[in-house]
């Protein structure tokens, strides 16, 4: 069973217990994602839950289900900020990812959020199709009065990774979008504006969610905690649910937890890299998903002995710029 797979579970009573037990932790925020989750009926319960327990409530949201009195709602009931995903700013390329038309339905949304008076946080995922359209991103964020805007460029796992062939960036490109993303941290009255490299382009690898169960804390919606969205698939690794064993069991001691927390189960030439304290050998799930086994040293790394995947995804990505190449399946919008 994959994680697309796990069936609904939490009632939002367990997920009050789920979040006073984080807070006892230490946590202060808690951020709703999904999949999506104003699908959820009782959602605003949640929220009142999240915001009983002392946390910060935080939408993670595609902004097409919801409409603005269910929104509006929320903030009622304690959400305090908004994030909204956009695949681009020009509509028929945004189709073309989401699979169905979005664009419209999600710039009523960041309106309704701003009128609603919650801070708005724009998150674009870039690709080799929409870099160009920065400075577009840019001009929407000011427009909408986001207090950030994220350009993240594509991680690829998933649908992306079968996509990478049509999704990866060129170099110049990405340079390109870079220098512009520096001009405009200078001028533009966004109060933040966040660019991500692709793992693929860095030569080091992310310390993938700040490193393996290390800070940040993932609840499916069966109760399964993870160190990340994607853990659940690796195989051999065995995590616990929050609603049996109690959050912070489940954080310290369940198996997959341990697996790899820490550096003893670095192999070479993470073992002995400088670096080991920064990145954690980088993103497990990627490891995985290129080479195969998730306890290898992230191929994104130029260290890495399996790094010539990523060299080979490079130069495909060089010649097929000016090219590229037809997406396949179906994305989320």
């Amino acid at each position: 069973m994959t994680f697309r797979d796990t069936p609904e579970s939490l009632n939002a009573a367990a997920w009050g217990r789920v979040f006073r037990e984080a807070a006892e932790l230490g946590c202060v925020h808690v951020g709703l994602t999904g999949g999506e989750p104003t699908v959820r009926r009782d959602l605003p319960e949640i929220v009142i839950a999240a915001a009983q327990a002392g946390l910060y409530p935080h939408l993670v949201t595609a902004g097409t289900p919801l409409n603005r009195d269910g929104l509006a709602q929320l903030r009622d009931v304690g959400l305090r900020s908004v994030q909204l995903s956009l695949q681009d700013v020009d509509a028929a390329a945004a189709e073309r990812i989401a699979g169905v038309r979005v664009l419209e339905a999600k710039l009523a949304f960041a309106a309704w959020t701003r009128e609603l008076a919650l801070p708005l946080i724009l998150n674009v995922v870039l690709h080799r199709h929409n870099l160009a359209r920065v400075p577009e991103f840019i001009a929407l964020a000011q427009t909408l009065r986001a207090s950030r805007l994220e350009l993240a460029n594509t991680q690829y796992h998933g649908w992306a990774l079968r996509n990478r062939a049509a999704l990866l960036p060129s170099r110049a490109q990405l340079e390109e979008a870079a220098k512009i993303v520096a001009e405009a941290r200078k001028r533009s009255p966004v109060p933040e504006i966040l660019f991500v490299l692709p793992d693929y382009w860095a030569d080091r690898p992310k310390p993938c969610m700040g490193g393996w169960a290390r800070k940040t804390i993932v609840v499916t919606p069966s109760g399964v905690v993870l160190p990340c969205h994607a853990a659940a698939e690796l195989p051999g690794l065995s995590f616990w649910r929050a609603d049996e064993r109690g959050l912070r069991a489940c954080w310290t001691d369940a198996p997959g937890m341990r697996a790899f927390r820490g550096e003893a189960w670095m192999p070479e030439p993470c073992r002995s890299c400088p670096e080991r304290g920064r990145d954690f050998g980088g993103c497990r799930c990627q490891a995985f998903a290129l080479v195969g086994d998730p306890a290898a040293t992230d191929p994104a790394c130029a260290k890495a002995p399996r790094h010539g995947v990523v060299l080979a995804a490079r130069a495909a990505a060089e010649g097929e710029a000016a090219a590229p190449a037809a997406l396949r399946g179906a994305s989320t919008p």
